[in-house]
């Protein structure tokens, strides 16, 4: 225990020391006079969050051990894997059904014309109803609907929540920074480009976010893959296999080439472990749901700022 603690308080100061570094480096190039305060107050509000994290531990919870589970055969292992593929795959293929069939009902009847802005919200609507419908289908076809665990939150639970919306919005802002300094080239998401080219498209993908976005993602990768690895792989594992797998979808919807869309799938797998890690913390799909969906809303909200020249 002493040395798991002393190794997550080295990672807690590295990481601390990262993200100072990044504010200095920011605050010096956009001439500010005080680079070295902002720093400082950096590292030392991220050291006392880090404390106050380690005294409370024992309210928050710990993950399951990997070893108080039994190592399940190779095959059993495999065998979920494929089934963890085969319902991304199978959701998106739902999803590709019903935006076509709906889009194109709402067409023939003079809802919606194509081509435009609400056209793109509706297909976006559909295609996250496309991902609840397919593994809705699953639940049913296998009757395992003890598989995604959702239920009213606690306290802790919203405490989690407002934790991993911090969490992921500073380590959105950290990683593009860092890219930046680097010099990475970093593709952009489709939805991002159709936004710029008409700023009232992040308003509109707001409500799409905290609504479908968070909820239907989340109970793809987190409450169907991450809970259908976990079962044989542990929870350790099945956090990173569905936060890889949770990267790697994204890879369709970016623009650009080859060498600019691997920063972003991997930003994206990274802020999946998180989300993956707040699943197993709660056991309560509705806290990485809420966090992913807020989380979505304040980049929205931020990018429609940048785009309209608010800010």
């Amino acid at each position: 225990m002493v040395n798991e603690l002393a190794a997550a308080a080295m990672l807690h100061l590295l990481g601390g020391m990262v993200l100072a570094t990044l504010v200095h480096q920011d605050a010096s190039l956009r001439g500010h006079d005080q680079p070295a305060a902002l720093a400082a107050g950096t590292l030392v509000f991220g050291l006392a969050g880090a404390v106050g994290y380690y005294a409370l531990r024992e309210r928050i919870g710990d993950l399951p051990p990997d070893a108080d589970r039994i190592r399940a055969p190779l095959g059993a292992r495999l065998w979920d894997l494929f089934r963890g593929i085969l319902l991304i795959v199978g959701a998106f293929l739902c999803a590709v059904a019903i935006v076509g069939l709906g889009a194109n009902a709402l067409v023939g009847v003079g809802v919606l014309e194509r081509g435009t802005l609400q056209f793109r919200v509706a297909a976006s609507v559909l295609q996250f109803v496309g991902f609840g419908v397919a593994v809705a289908g699953y639940l049913a076809i296998t009757r395992d609907w003890d598989l995604v665990q959702i239920r009213l939150p606690t306290l802790r639970s919203l405490g989690l929540i407002v934790v991993g919306v911090v969490a992921l919005v500073l380590a959105q802002l950290a990683i593009a920074r860092l890219l930046a300094v680097l010099g990475v080239t970093v593709a952009q998401n489709q939805v991002v480009v159709t936004g710029q080219q008409d700023p009232r498209y992040f308003l509109y993908m707001i409500p799409v976010a905290i609504l479908l976005v968070g909820p239907f993602e989340e109970l793809v990768f987190r409450g169907g893959v991450q809970g259908i690895l976990r079962r044989t792989w542990g929870p350790s594992v099945a956090i990173v296999v569905a936060s890889v797998l949770f990267g790697l979808v994204h890879w369709v919807a970016l623009t650009g080439g080859g060498g600019s869309r691997v920063p972003y799938v991997t930003v994206a797998a990274t802020l999946g472990l998180v989300l993956g890690y707040l699943y197993e913390r709660s056991r309560n799909l509705l806290v990485p749901a809420v966090v992913h969906g807020l989380y979505n809303t304040v980049l929205f909200g931020a990018q429609y700022l940048s785009a309209t020249g608010m800010v």
